[in-house]
């Protein structure tokens, strides 16, 4: 019996790594079968952050299956103009510029402002929308027409824009900065802040389909939007961009877009000497609205929810992919660096708690994207997906590494030596004796610390994997239900963990020492 006890963790490690291999194998089977296909017809990648995007590229708030949006429009059309099919990318705002100098993509197109500042790191391409900054207030807070009104009071814009730039310059304001629009204009319609200053086309689609806000005041500054490319590279295709946005001026395109959209502005008459006026109904606008002021009703949200189920269910497959391929490289990672620091020589002992020490005292999301965007710098360039494993692995590798050395020093020195005692080998003596007897000791560790892993993986969001974490940013940010989705979303995280926790605890009744077990 107490063989089979020892015996017992290399059988249910055995069984979890061909599991998980057989998990990689399909994901890497389906990956490898798009790469083929994409190699095959070669188009031209775009990026957007289309997870909350409104109206640039975002989700149809009827098919959340399908993206729409005035930019996500203006880049059919740009396809059709230029002759060459287009493949969108999805990424996360903050990772937009980097996969673009990392060659994930061509180009990006998500309200990117044409500003010295960004010139520097980035090229563009002709300005394909002109706009200006707008200040949306509550209609029963103050009213804060101009810039001179809004000093002394608390206002919100989007960080790293012009916006915020105007605003920073003033000391009289309390400056909020947010990642995503929707946040911005909960905490004005919530009374946390006083207005927001904001694009003219953000301030259209959140202020004036909002009945608690309403846009005051003249139009301010302005603002202009680029095509984005890496500095320097590309020029062939910056330059046959800026020949099809030209022709979409001329023959009229880029208008009927933007008149679909309600986003045709005199800035935009200015700069294209387009004074025409086309019999182009704002259908696009129109729809929008639509869809938010019918969202009421418990059946009408009961009706989405239903419809989220497939997208969760996506999201939670890779989550779970991701947490399951990064625990197995922890746990051989962590092992491996338990046993260098007690039983290795001393070079290797230095290392093994170098790496501990360095890996636990940095952030995980730098991890991440220094894996993603920095190894590339020395040709080390991995997939999303093994970027997202290699980093969530390797951070838990040195939290396991402490638990494994706190177990195998746990084990009673007699232990060692009478395995040795009985002839074993010193590395047998491990595996057959000490090992066992820690790992029975840190399971329930390691569940834990896979329970933080599965929740650590919405890391991964910012390296283009769609997984729940940005899938609920992405629903609840396109009806502004935080609630609902939030309670799915955190109901799909936990119906991933409890069976693993029951597994681990089914482990532990079948490890443990047989005085020790419930009769």
């Amino acid at each position: 019996m107490k063989q089979n006890a020892q015996h017992c963790p290399s059988r249910l490690w055995g069984l979890f790594l061909r599991c998980v291999c057989m998990l990689l194998a399909v994901s890497w089977l389906g990956a490898g079968a798009h790469v083929a296909h994409a190699q095959e017809e070669k188009p031209i990648r775009w990026a957007a952050d289309a997870s909350s995007d409104v109206p640039y590229t975002f989700h149809d708030l009827k098919d959340q299956d399908k993206l729409t949006g005035f930019e996500y429009d203006l880049m059919q059309e740009l396809g059709k103009h230029m002759g060459a099919p287009l493949q969108f990318v999805q990424n996360d705002w903050d990772g937009l510029i980097p996969g673009l100098q990392r060659g994930l993509y061509e180009m990006v197109i998500c309200g990117i402002e044409m500003t010295d500042e960004h010139a520097e790191g980035i090229d563009f391409s002709e300005p394909y929308y002109i706009t200006s900054e707008r200040i949306v207030v509550r209609r029963n807070g103050p009213q804060l027409k101009t810039l001179a009104d809004l000093n002394g009071h608390a206002i919100g814009t989007i960080k790293d824009t012009q916006a915020e730039r105007i605003l920073t310059e003033n000391a009289k304001v309390q400056l909020r900065t947010y990642d995503e629009e929707t946040d911005a204009f909960m905490d004005l319609a919530n009374g946390r802040t006083d207005a927001i200053l904001i694009d003219g086309p953000i301030a259209k689609y959140y202020g004036d389909t909002n009945p608690a806000l309403q846009v005051v005041g003249a139009p301010i500054g302005r603002v202009e939007y680029g095509i984005a490319f890496a500095k320097g590279q590309n020029v062939a295709l910056r330059t046959k961009v800026n020949a099809a946005l030209a022709t979409m001026q001329h023959d009229g395109t880029l208008h009927r877009v933007l008149l679909r959209w309600d986003l045709w502005t005199p800035e935009m008459a200015q700069f294209t000497n387009d004074h025409t006026t086309l019999n182009v109904t704002p259908v696009a606008w129109n729809a929008y609205v639509a869809e938010l002021e019918g969202k009421g009703g418990w059946r009408v949200k009961l009706e989405r929810y239903v419809g989220f189920l497939p997208q969760l269910a996506k999201a939670a497959w890779l989550t779970l992919l991701v947490s399951l391929c990064a625990m197995v490289l922890a746990v051989g990672a962590g092992l491996a660096l338990a046993l260098l620091r007690l039983y290795g020589p001393t070079p290797l002992r230095w290392v093994a708690t170098t790496y501990v020490e360095v890996v636990r005292g940095t952030p995980l999301l730098i991890q991440v994207l220094f894996i993603f965007y920095g190894l590339p710098e020395f040709g080390i360039s991995l997939t999303p997906f093994l970027a997202g494993v290699v980093s969530l692995g390797m951070n838990y590798a040195a939290y396991e590494a402490e638990n494994y050395r706190a177990g195998l020093q746990s084990v009673a020195h007699g232990q060692m030596e009478a395995a040795l005692a009985l002839n074993m080998t010193h590395a047998q003596a491990l595996r057959y004796v000490v090992v066992p007897q820690a790992f029975r000791l840190v399971m329930p560790v390691m569940t834990n610390d896979f329970i933080s892993l599965l929740k650590d993986s919405s890391l991964v969001s910012v390296i283009t994997l769609t997984e729940l974490t940005q899938t609920y940013i992405r629903l609840s940010s396109s009806y502004f239900d935080y609630f609902g989705t939030g309670l799915m979303v955190g109901a799909a995280y936990l119906l991933l963990g409890l069976p693993f926790v029951r597994l681990a605890r089914m482990a532990e009744k079948k490890l443990a020492q047989p005085h020790m077990r419930r009769r």
